[in-house]
């Protein structure tokens, strides 16, 4: 693999408005950093650290910053971008000694089509896409593939199976599940609800109480006791004109 450099510059100012300013003319602000080292300011090229995280190895590339003819060689650590456009906005490089060990975060890769999932009927979850490792900087993958052709229907692998180089540590807990073959859900079938005839009508008329004063006697009496009355006054008059 051909070695890659990064022209990098120092720089005094931070803070909005330094960090503004240094955008304005095409570059991004960055820090370099290692063990036992002071934290170094840096402007760089966010079009050169694009093509780093665009290549094979991605962030874990192993690269130089040329800072003035004086090239260190360092990995991108950190970084961040603008949400609406994805445009990089910082950089953090960690510096590192060829012979000393490093921690990464490395991508996982399925290779084949399992069988649990090829004449089974289940469905591949993809788990834990990156594992943690720790290597030299000159031994760290692009990738760890993973084999899950024989994988069986309720069957899984965990980061203990894997075939892992000798050269490589490997930091994720080894009881974490990497991949399974899991059997489809069964779609919910919802009954329908059966709305009885009129039942509906029904609930839409609430039933309507009537409030007021308890009726007073002789009230609402029927259309009879109203007419009997008239006749009784009358024969009442009778007798008193008789006395």
């Amino acid at each position: 693999m051909p070695e890659i450099v990064v022209t990098a510059e120092s720089r005094a100012e931070s803070g909005k408005n330094a960090n503004r300013r240094l955008r304005g003319k095409g570059l991004i602000p960055g820090v370099v950093y290692g063990a036992k080292k002071e934290t170094l300011p840096v402007a760089v090229s966010p079009k050169d650290i694009g093509a780093i995280l665009k290549s094979a190895t991605g962030e874990n590339t192993l690269f130089d910053l040329d800072l003035g003819g004086e090239k260190r060689k360092v990995i991108l650590k950190e970084f961040q971008r603008e949400p609406l456009k994805g445009r990089l906005l910082h950089a953090d490089f960690f510096e590192v000694a060829l012979d000393k060990k490093i921690e990464v975060k490395v991508h996982v890769e399925i290779v084949g089509v399992p069988v649990g999932v090829k004449t089974q009927g289940g469905i591949l979850d993809f788990v834990t896409r990156e594992l943690e490792i720790e290597c030299l900087p000159t031994e760290i993958p692009e990738k760890i593939a993973v084999d899950v052709s024989a994988l069986e229907l309720g069957k899984h692998l965990r980061v203990s199976d894997l075939q892992i180089p000798a050269r490589i540590t490997v930091l994720t807990e080894p009881g974490v599940v990497v991949v399974h073959v899991v059997a489809p859900r069964a779609e919910e079938v919802v009954a329908p609800v059966e709305v009885v005839a009129g039942a509906e009508a029904a609930a839409g008329e609430p039933e309507v109480i009537k409030k007021g004063k308890a009726p007073v006697e002789g009230e609402g009496e029927g259309e009879a006791a109203k007419a009997e009355k008239p006749e009784k006054k009358e024969k009442e008059k009778k007798e008193k004109e008789k006395k």
